[in-house]
C-alpha cells in the first residue's frame, strides 16, 4: 500500500535537538556517562506552592471539563495583572490576552494567522529554530537578519534589502537572546517598533527568558514602547522562569487584531490548557517572584562558574546578564559542527553548535547551564583534560 505524505513534512528536517537525543543514547548505551549541555530545560523543580494548587485543583470535578478556548478568565487576568505590576503596561485581559499551550505551538500559530503563503518573514540569526520552522509550515519566506558580536546581536534593520522590507509580514525578536544570551535596553524595542511601523510589519518578541536575569539587569517589554500595540505582539512562558517546561503554559499579548486571529486559528486546532494548569500558572504569576528570584541565583552561580572556566581554557565568551546559556567561540581552526563532535566523541560533554541557529551561528556553540554545580565541575575537569585537538 503506497502512504502518501505531505511535501511539507517530506522536507521538514528532524527537529535538531532530537538528533543529539539520539546521539546520547547510542553513547550511554555504550556505557558513556555523557553530560547533556544541549538542551534549554531547567532542571530545578517547579516550585511547591504552584504544584500543590495544581494537585488541588486537579481533584476538582469541574476543573476537568474543557476551558474556555482563550484560557480561563483568571490566567489571563493574572498575565494582565503581571504586566501592570513589572512593566507598567496596560492590557485588557479579554482582547489583549490568550493563552497558549506553551510558546513554542504560538510561535508557529503566529505565523500561521498572519501571513499568507509566499510572505517574507525577518528572522533572527542566530535564531530559536522553531522560527524558521514556523515559516516553512505556513509556506512563507525566511529572510535571516544577522545578529553579530560587534553590534551586540540587535538586528541591524539597514543591511535589509528594499524588498525584504517590502515584503514582510512579521519580525521576530528574542530577547533576552536564546541562543546568544545577549540582552538588550528598551531603545532596541523602540527602534523595532519604529521599523515596524515604518514598514506595516507585525513585530514579535519572544518573551520566554524574561524573568531569567542575574545581578540588577531587568529585562524589557517591547509593550513598555508607546504605541507597540499597534504594531507588536509578545510571547511569554512559564518554562523558564518557574521551571515549568512540561506543564506547557504560556500566552500571547498585545495588539489585539493578532490576538483575534490567533485565537480563531487555535479555537480550530485545541481547546487550550487543562483548567488546573491554569489556575496554579495564575498563581505563580501573582506571587512575590521569590521563586524565580531563588533559582536565578542557581543558574547565577553555575553561570560565574562555567564562563569563569570557558575563558581560561581559551573558550571565549561573555558573562550573560540573562537566560541559562553561554554563548562561546570555538577554538580558532574549528568549525560549530567540529567543535561540538570532538566534545561528544572525546569528552562525553553535549553541547549545541551555533549553526543549529542559522549560518551566523558558524564559529559558536552553545552551553546550557541545566546541570548542578558538581556536573559542571566534570564538564570543566574534561575539558581540561581534553587533549589539544588538531583543528579540523
Amino acid at each position: 500500500m503506497q502512504m502518501y505524505i505531505s511535501d511539507i513534512v517530506k522536507n521538514m528536517p528532524e527537529y535538531v535537538f532530537s538528533e543529539f537525543q539520539k546521539k546520547k543514547k547510542d553513547l550511554e548505551e555504550k556505557g558513556v556517562d555523557v553530560i547533556d549541555l544541549g538542551i534549554g530545560a531547567p532542571d530545578l523543580p517547579t516550585p511547591e506552592f504552584i504544584y500543590d494548587i495544581l494537585v488541588d485543583e486537579a481533584k476538582r470535578p469541574a476543573n476537568h471539563r474543557y476551558s474556555n478556548y482563550n484560557g480561563t478568565l483568571e490566567f489571563r487576568q493574572a498575565v494582565a495583572d503581571f504586566y501592570h505590576k513589572h512593566y507598567g503596561v496596560e492590557l485588557d485581559p479579554e482582547t489583549e490576552v490568550l493563552t497558549l499551550v506553551g510558546s513554542k505551538e504560538g510561535i508557529v500559530h503566529v505565523i500561521q494567522a498572519v501571513i499568507n503563503e509566499g510572505d517574507t518573514v525577518l528572522l533572527p540569526d542566530p535564531g530559536y529554530p522553531v522560527y524558521k520552522m514556523g515559516v516553512h509550515l505556513a509556506g512563507g519566506k525566511s529572510v535571516a537578519i544577522p545578529l553579530v558580536h560587534e553590534n551586540g546581536y540587535v538586528p541591524d534593520y539597514e543591511k535589509l534589502a528594499d524588498e525584504e522590507r517590502k515584503d514582510a509580514k512579521l519580525l521576530f525578536l528574542n530577547y533576552p537572546s536564546n541562543p546568544t544570551a545577549a540582552t538588550i535596553e528598551l531603545e532596541t524595542f523602540e527602534q523595532a517598533v519604529e521599523f515596524a511601523r515604518k514598514n506595516n510589519i507585525i513585530a514579535v518578541n519572544d518573551s520566554a527568558y524574561n524573568l531569567v536575569t542575574f545581578d540588577d539587569y531587568k529585562a524589557p517589554s517591547i509593550l513598555q514602547v508607546e504605541g507597540a500595540k499597534d504594531v507588536a505582539v509578545e510571547l511569554g512562558s512559564l518554562s523558564k522562569s518557574f521551571n515549568m517546561t512540561g506543564w506547557r503554559i504560556g500566552f500571547i499579548v498585545g495588539n489585539k487584531d493578532v490576538i483575534k486571529a490567533v485565537a480563531t486559528l487555535k479555537s480550530n486546532i485545541d481547546t487550550s490548557q487543562f483548567i488546573p494548569i491554569q489556575k496554579a500558572a495564575a498563581a505563580a504569576l501573582r506571587s512575590d517572584l521569590q521563586a524565580v528570584r531563588a533559582n536565578n541565583n542557581v543558574f547565577a552561580s553555575r553561570m560565574e562558574k562555567l564562563y569563569q572556566s570557558l575563558n581560561e581554557i581559551g573558550l571565549t565568551c561573555e558573562r550573560p546578564r540573562g537566560t541559562i546559556f553561554i554563548w562561546a567561540q570555538v577554538p580558532a581552526g574549528f568549525t560549530s559542527a567540529s567543535y561540538s563532535n570532538l566534545l561528544l566523541e572525546e569528552a562525553g560533554i553535549i553541547v549545541t553548535p551555533g549553526t543549529a541557529f542559522g549560518s551566523y551561528g558558524e564559529g559558536y556553540v552553545r552551553f546550557s547551564l541545566s546541570v548542578t554545580e558538581d556536573r559542571l565541575d566534570e564538564v570543566i575537569r574534561r575539558l581540561k583534560d581534553l587533549r589539544k585537538p588538531e583543528a579540523k
